[in-house]
C-alpha cells in the first residue's frame, strides 16, 4: 500500500486495503467529508434504504458514500465474516462504488459487549460534499491486532488468546501503528485528529499514558465502546477521523 487512488465520482481519495473495505480516505480538493451518526443502530438493509435517501435529500449521488460504522451482535468466524462481507459488498457494487475487489469504503464493524444489536445495522456513515473552502478531512477505517490481507486473521494476531497486560499493550501498540501507518498514506497525523475510537472489553487504563496519550493518538480524547472485534480472536480495535462536520439521526 503506497498511495490512495482517488474515486472522483464520489469526490474522495481512498487507500487501498482489503475486499471488505479500503484502510481509509480523504476528502478530494474541494470537497468535505461529514459523518453521520444514527441514534440507533439501524440494521443493514434498512439503513441502505435510510442512507440512499439521505443523500438523494442532500443532493448527493450514492458513489458519495465514502466510510460507514457498523454493529453485529456477536464475533464472526472467518466464514461467516466472508459471508456477510459478500452481501454488503454486493450492495457497494450496485451503487456504482465498488468493481470487481477494489472497495474505496473505509468501514468499521464491531460487536458490543452489552445491549447487543439483533442483527448486523450502521451505527454511523460518512458522505462526500462540494465545499471550495474545505479543510482536509479524511476516515481511517478500523483495524485490530492482525495484518490485514494475509488469508486470514488467526494466524497473525498479536499475542493470540492473550489478554495479560502485557500482551494488550503490544496488541494496542500494534493498532495505534496500524493507525498512523494509513495516516501517512492519506498525508495526514494525529494532530489533524478531531475523534478517535476504541473498541475492547478489556481494561485499557493502563494503555492511555503512553501507548495513546503520549503518543498523540488522542488529541480531543477518545471514545472507548465496551464492544468486540468482528472477528473471533481479536480483542482491540481502533479507528479516528478529521471531520469538521458531523451530525446524529434521531431514530
Amino acid at each position: 500500500m503506497t498511495g490512495t487512488i482517488d474515486f472522483t465520482p464520489g469526490g474522495f481519495a481512498y487507500a487501498p486495503g482489503v475486499f471488505q473495505y479500503s484502510a481509509g480516505v480523504r476528502a478530494l480538493a474541494g470537497h468535505r467529508i461529514e459523518r453521520v451518526r444514527f441514534s440507533r443502530v439501524v440494521p443493514v438493509a434498512e439503513g441502505f434504504r435510510r442512507i440512499a435517501a439521505f443523500l438523494q435529500d442532500q443532493g448527493r449521488p450514492l458513489t458519495a458514500f465514502c466510510a460507514c460504522e457498523l454493529r453485529s451482535p456477536a464475533p464472526f468466524t472467518e466464514e461467516g465474516f466472508r459471508t456477510f462481507n459478500l452481501a454488503y459488498a454486493q450492495v457497494l457494487t450496485e451503487w456504482g462504488i465498488m468493481t470487481g475487489q477494489a472497495n474505496p469504503v473505509a468501514r468499521s464493524n464491531v460487536c458490543p459487549e452489552l445491549d447487543k444489536p439483533p442483527e448486523p445495522g450502521f451505527q454511523a456513515f460518512c458522505f462526500t460534499r462540494p465545499d471550495a473552502d474545505a479543510a482536509p478531512s479524511f476516515m481511517v477505517a478500523g483495524s485490530g491486532e492482525s495484518p490485514e490481507g494475509r488469508g486470514n486473521y488467526r494466524d497473525h494476531i498479536v499475542r493470540l488468546d492473550d489478554v495479560s497486560p502485557d500482551a494488550m499493550r503490544e496488541k494496542a501498540a500494534f493498532v495505534v501503528g496500524e493507525m498512523e501507518r494509513r495516516m501517512a498514506i492519506l498525508g495526514t497525523d494525529w494532530a489533524a485528529v478531531t475523534g478517535t475510537q476504541v473498541y475492547t472489553v478489556q481494561d485499557i487504563h493502563a494503555l492511555l499514558p503512553e501507548i495513546l496519550i503520549r503518543r498523540g493518538a488522542a488529541p480531543h480524547g477518545l471514545t472507548w465502546h465496551f464492544a468486540r472485534p468482528p472477528v473471533v480472536g481479536l480483542e482491540y480495535e481502533m479507528d479516528c477521523r478529521g471531520i469538521g462536520v458531523e451530525r446524529v439521526i434521531v431514530a
